[in-house]
């Protein structure tokens, strides 16, 4: 398989979710931060860097978004489909069928899919290693 999107492309998205998932919080069952007493940052509480996290979580993920909004529509339904082989959702020798599922989705709604993705930067990874390329040695992937 051949990729529509150049191999520099995904490995900066790649380099980027996992910037994304490192700073997103896993646990969807916290405690709601509304719900917290006031933590001064000198008491080093568990939410006294929340302000500063939040900051980072928004420009990673804009830069991101940004990623794939530059993608052509084709590319964005492939790193999709690349994702899909990446988790198990179709196996390599079903790529025609998870690229052209992929395809069905509107691109937008394909960012949307793409950064809900808990495992995103992983996913891809294992995608594009089902299909022997590799990130290795390429750009800030070294």
């Amino acid at each position: 398989m051949d990729l529509l999107t150049p191999l520099e492309s995904i490995c900066r998205i790649i380099i980027r979710a996992r910037e994304y998932e490192a700073q997103v919080p896993t646990d969807s069952g916290a405690e709601d931060p509304d719900s917290l007493d006031d933590v001064e940052e000198d008491e080093g509480g568990p939410h006294a860097m929340s302000v500063l996290d939040d900051d980072l979580n928004t420009g990673v993920e804009e830069e991101l978004r940004a990623m794939f909004d530059e993608l052509a529509d084709d590319q964005i339904a492939e790193v999709l489909a690349l994702c899909w082989v990446g988790r198990g959702t179709f196996d390599a020798s079903e790529w025609e069928d998870a690229f052209a599922e992929a395809s069905d989705n509107d691109p937008e709604d394909i960012a949307d899919q793409l950064m809900d993705m808990g495992m995103l930067a992983g996913y891809l990874d294992s995608g594009l290693a089902a299909f022997d390329y590799s990130c290795e040695g390429v750009g800030q992937m070294s």
